[in-house]
């Protein structure tokens, strides 16, 4: 999660399950370049794969995925602190 590019990908697929072609298309990069990525997110268990017919779906692995993604980005989304309250 600390690649800005993997986390966008898991990120589109926080809404719904999408093919190779879909999120290339929506992050403007190459699709051997998103499959690529795919390929490392689905070794890592953070993606699963299904097929239908000649296309490939990602979506997140399971609600465990899912939360964790949510929370990392609700916490991105903190305002940070003032220096003299992280001192407190």
């Amino acid at each position: 999660m600390g690649d800005a590019a993997r986390l966008r990908t898991l990120e589109m697929l926080v809404a719904r399950e999408a093919c190779v072609t879909e999120l290339a298309e929506a992050s403007g990069e190459r699709v051997s370049t998103v499959s690529h990525r795919l390929r490392l997110l689905r070794s890592e268990g953070l993606v699963e794969r299904r097929r239908d017919g000649r296309h490939i779906y990602y979506s997140l692995a399971d609600q465990h995925v899912i939360d964790m993604l949510r929370n990392a980005i609700d916490h991105a989304e903190e305002p940070l602190p003032h220096p003299e309250e992280s001192s407190q």
